[in-house]
């Protein structure tokens, strides 16, 4: 006998749809937050698992069962992974999971997902057969030896109602909120004026163009000069596409912290004065600048704010929908007085806020959180990448992996018994590389094959050791086994975009191996392809095939120059065509430049930058300016300096002030601050920024080449002559500015450089140009 109709409550308009995977993620995790370390398979191998347990089931088993069910107005979606009727009154739902390791060692908040998932497709399949009863199973494949642990629970049709019911009830009431708040946020929007009384030169130029690459689903990379408000301009026209329901989420990347305040500001000052229809913005910090309690394992047998982590984020996540502005120090503070984890609060808030600001990494990094989120909630993102000339570094860094010998070492000396077999097997093939070295640095198109085997088996017996033992999964084993399985990871994805460095030392501690990106476009296309739109802009970002083709943007990726706000009267540029700052002469060229700084301070007395490619020819720089001038102040950046050595360097440029500040080009003080008015009146720049000239180097020209037929300008020119530009960008910053700046190198009066610089500058070449050789 078929069960009575469902009492669920009465059908309603669906205003709501959600997967079964995510309604049991919102309402059904319960306990301890755990990151104890767990292998995890991939997802080819959970499908392939998948596939494995369905081959095994009889023939009247059902694979891959698209389902549906509506609760009020909620509609819940999903596929189940196996059915099979028995009879009318009876089936059976199969949920698959797939894991290595220790089946006991799975954590009791998935365990409790997945059986939620499993009664949520068991009620499902009641509501649409008709059974009045159902064995809903969990079935563990351990990829490792193939056998299957099936846990299963009998329920009836009640039972399985009861419990959608209640998963529902919780995930409606916060839709029904949700739907509130975008609602009221698209009336906002709707009405959102652009915050000052007029756009500056340049920015409804920059925002008509983001607006348009947004609405029109296309890249856009734009140059826009400092001073004209390129943030609020890129951020504003993105609101309005929310508005006009192009896009669900604004994600505004930054390559450093510091970029991230900027953004936040402009942020609220589009938000100020609202009580109701407020953006939401979230602010993604670094784990380590946000962990309460660094010294604790994240578990909850270690750490209080992990403790009972799923019970009380309902709660959490209440307030901080509600409070809507979550930066750093407001996530923090309202984490602490639910006594939740402050860094996952703000993971969980990813899925409920509209901007979130927060570090390149987050979306470009191969393990990327706000990509992998946005992939699997089907977002439709516009992406803003801010000082984007950043990126083409910080890509290369994220696809680099490295192996360091003192790492292996202390693993080796801390890893228990069955662990030093597979790692003293590393030691060798590692020593076998090393015998077949002819110099201290080498690099190869090829990595070992026997080499590469002998580490994933490696890394193999570090899986399972620590899955065993989760409790051990701290401290430096654990330290080389995530750089090991990132090794091994980017040698399987290897290819002519990176190379294979051996590096020895003086002691087998010393040496390393690497897999070296050079270009990044492979990882990064599916980046910008999948968005609906990524704006990459910069004061600096010419020429836009170099970063376009390093990057791997699309071919139709749309380009605006914005104009300059400044004119060539509040910048005097000078060439000095008597100075070489070439390798070879720059012992030669050190008088002559601290004469020309110094002669420039006695005419105008202020505060100038000077910057030099390295700091061994800073030093002396400053030693000859100190010797030839010694009544002119000067201080100087210094390696490795801290934070607040930074901001004390940046706190002698007083308004009013007098000195030389000696700096690194492209170093911390060559972008990123502001020295407005007479803060800074000048600066030097003796050097092309050209990047040495060395082994490697000379493989990424061959490879640029190869690819884009621009090797020599594609590694060495155009990276160079961007930091000159950056690092000259200090001097005029408002349009009330006035300055001077000084190129020490007779190269910089070549013509192929000259048309590399910013149109508005004019330049005047002065000096000898047979001096440059004397």
């Amino acid at each position: 006998m078929a069960p009575e109709a469902s009492s669920l409550p009465d059908a309603a308009p669906v205003a709501h749809v959600v997967s079964v995977k995510a309604l049991c993620a919102f309402g059904a995790k319960a306990g301890d937050l755990d990151l104890r370390f767990v292998p995890a398979p991939s997802a080819l191998e959970g499908i392939a698992g998948h596939a494995l347990v369905q081959s095994r089931r009889g023939s009247g088993y059902q694979s891959e069962v698209g389902l549906e069910a509506t609760c009020g107005a909620l509609r819940v979606r999903g596929r189940a992974d196996g059915y099979e009727a028995r009879n009318i009154r009876n089936a059976r739902v199969e949920e698959i999971k797939t894991f290595r390791g220790d089946f006991d060692a799975i954590r009791g908040n998935h365990r409790a997902l997945h059986w939620a998932q499993a009664r949520t497709y068991g009620w499902m399949l009641c509501e649409e057969h008709g059974h009045e009863d159902m064995t809903v199973a969990l079935v563990y494949l351990d990829l490792a030896s193939g056998d299957e642990t099936v846990l299963e629970e009998n329920h009836t049709h009640a039972s399985l109602r009861e419990h959608f019911e209640l998963l529902c009830g919780r995930y409606s009431a916060w839709a029904q909120s949700e739907a509130g708040h975008r609602s009221a946020l698209d009336a906002t929007l709707a009405q959102l004026a652009f915050p000052h009384r007029a756009f500056r030169t340049g920015q409804r130029e920059l925002a008509k163009a983001v607006y348009r690459a947004a609405v029109g689903g296309r890249c856009l990379m734009t140059q826009a000069p400092t001073g004209i408000g390129k943030t609020l301009a890129t951020i504003f026209p993105l609101l309005k596409a929310r508005a006009a329901h192009k896009i669900d989420k604004v994600f505004f990347l930054t390559a450093k912290t510091s970029g991230r305040p900027v953004a936040l500001d402009a942020l609220r000052v589009l938000d100020k004065g609202r009580a109701q229809g407020r953006v939401r913005v979230l602010e993604l910090a670094a784990r380590e600048k946000v962990c309460e309690y660094p010294d604790r394992a994240c578990h909850g047998d270690s750490c209080p704010l992990a403790k009972g982590f799923y019970d009380r984020l309902p709660a959490a996540r209440e307030q901080a929908a509600q409070a809507a502005w979550l930066d750093r120090d407001a996530l923090l503070h309202i984490a602490l007085a639910h006594e939740v984890c402050p860094y996952f609060l703000a993971q969980e808030m990813a899925h409920w806020s509209d901007v979130i600001v927060g570090d390149y990494n987050y979306y470009f990094d191969g393990s990327a959180f706000l990509y992998a989120t946005m992939r699997d909630a089907d977002w439709r993102v516009a992406v803003l990448v801010d000082e984007a000339h950043n990126l083409l570094e910080r890509a290369r860094g994220m696809y680099t992996a490295q192996l360091d010998g003192a790492a292996l070492e202390e693993a080796h000396r801390v890893a228990p018994s069955a662990l030093r077999g597979p790692l003293s097997r590393l030691f060798r093939e590692w020593d076998t590389l090393q015998q077949s070295q002819q110099a201290d640095y080498e690099t190869g198109d090829e990595i070992p094959e026997r080499f590469t085997r002998t580490l994933q088996a490696a890394n193999t017996a570090m899986a399972e050791y620590f899955a065993a033992t989760p409790d051990a999964s701290q401290g430096p084993l654990q330290r080389f086994f995530f750089d090991a399985l990132h090794f091994a990871r980017m040698s399987e994805a290897f290819g002519d975009h990176s190379v294979f460095e051996r590096t020895l030392g003086a002691t087998q501690e010393q040496r390393s191996l690497a897999i070296r990106n050079l270009v990044p476009a492979p990882f990064l296309e599916a980046r910008f392809a999948e968005a609906v739109s990524v704006t990459c802009f910069s004061g600096t970002l010419s020429p836009f095939e170099f970063y376009r083709d390093a990057l791997g943007l699309p071919e139709d990726t749309a380009l605006l120059d914005v104009a300059s706000p400044f004119s060539s009267q509040q910048l005097r540029v000078e060439v000095a065509m008597d100075v070489s700052t070439r390798f070879r002469d720059r012992a030669g060229s050190l008088r002559h430049v601290a004469d020309i700084i110094g002669a420039q301070f006695e005419r105008v007395p202020g505060n100038y930058l000077a910057f030099f490619s390295s700091f061994d020819y800073l030093d002396k720089a400053c030693a000859a300016f100190s010797s030839r001038h010694p009544g002119v102040p000067v201080w100087t950046q210094t390696r490795g300096m801290r934070e607040a050595e930074r901001h004390g360097f940046i706190a002698r440029f007083e308004e009013g002030g007098q000195g030389i500040g000696f700096a690194v080009l492209g170093g911390a003080f060559g972008e990123g601050i502001d020295l407005p008015g007479s803060r800074l009146i000048g600066a030097f720049v003796a050097s092309l920024g050209l990047p040495q000239y060395n082994e490697l180097n000379e493989i990424t020209r061959e490879r640029m080449q190869s690819r884009f037929g621009k090797g020599y300008e594609y590694t060495y020119l155009y990276p160079g002559l961007q930091k000159v530009v950056q690092a000259a960008g200090r001097v005029i910053r408002t349009e009330e500015d006035r300055g001077v700046l000084h190129l020490l190198d007779d190269r910089f009066a070549r013509a192929e450089i000259r048309q590399l610089l910013p149109s508005w500058w004019h330049v005047r070449l002065t000096g000898d140009e047979d001096g440059a050789r004397r």
